[in-house]
């Protein structure tokens, strides 16, 4: 299949730009954004200053080559004060640096993500697996955030909450600052509980579990590992790795194969239930 011309140009975004119906692809029930240059800005620091602007970057940032910056002063993608500069140039103290790079996000899932509720200053979603709640790491446009933006002209969004990329489920959103505050202050205060329904393999014992771990969440790798830990008294074990994490499961049904399970955590660490 031969893609469109106009699916895969690449655009010049800034912070400013919001995403756009038009920037989502849908192929085959996955939703796909049109990979862009995305500007990233930072302000020239005092130890920076008197500094060439490929120096500046080749020495503190290392993640990528030398010649990889020179390229990118020469054609645009690195800018100052929103004009392109020689290799030579020399920056000085609180000028912005622009560097626009590429973005290619991953796909996810192409689902619509559904209004449950729409209130002044709350909305109420059902939230699709695989897709991030909010802009972080390589997602941007493949958002809840920027979906009901782009589909639905709803800006500015606040989750009160998150839910895990790969975990569907309600998602409230404040549609103020103010109000996501006083959410917030609920969920601290334990007016506000969440509870998640999940269908396992086997036979979920009949009483009550009470699950105390200690999850320990690599970034980096996109997984968790256990250890046995004692959290619910609110004391964390400082002999053992990860974060403190506490759940209650009870069953609600079986049939013998799977079971369908409550669960409710008293903690809120990712990849916990």
């Amino acid at each position: 299949m031969k893609r469109k011309r106009e699916d895969m140009e690449i655009v010049w975004q800034t912070p400013a730009n919001p995403p756009e119906r038009q920037d989502y692809i849908f192929r085959n029930g996955v939703r796909y954004v049109k990979p862009y240059y995305f500007e990233f800005i930072s302000h020239v620091k005092n130890r920076w200053a008197g500094k060439t602007i490929v120096d500046l970057f080749a020495e503190e940032f290392k993640g990528r080559p030398y010649e990889y910056y020179v390229s990118a002063v020469k054609c645009g993608r690195i800018q100052v004060d929103g004009q392109v500069v020689p290799v030579s140039y020399i920056v000085w103290s609180s000028q912005k640096i622009s560097h626009f790079l590429h973005r290619h996000e991953p796909p996810v899932m192409a689902c619509d993500v559904s209004i449950l509720q729409k209130e002044p200053d709350v909305l109420t979603v059902c939230k699709p697996a695989s897709v991030p709640v909010h802009p972080c790491g390589q997602y941007r446009k493949n958002t809840i955030v920027g979906i009901l933006q782009a589909e639905h002209d709803l800006a500015p969004l606040f989750p009160i909450h998150r839910l895990d990329r790969l975990v569907s489920g309600l998602l409230i959103l404040a549609r103020s600052a103010s109000k996501a505050d006083l959410f917030r202050q609920q969920i601290e205060a334990g007016l506000v509980q969440k509870q998640y329904i999940a269908k396992v393999i086997g036979v979920f014992p009949e009483d009550e579990q009470v699950v105390n771990l200690n999850v320990n969440y690599n970034a980096r790798e996109g997984r968790s590992t256990v250890e046995v830990g004692d959290c619910c008294d609110g004391n964390d074990n400082k002999s053992v790795k990860g974060k403190s994490a506490c759940t209650k499961f009870t069953r609600i049904s079986t049939n013998g194969t799977h079971s369908i399970v409550l669960c409710e955590p008293i903690t809120g660490r990712t990849h916990q239930i």
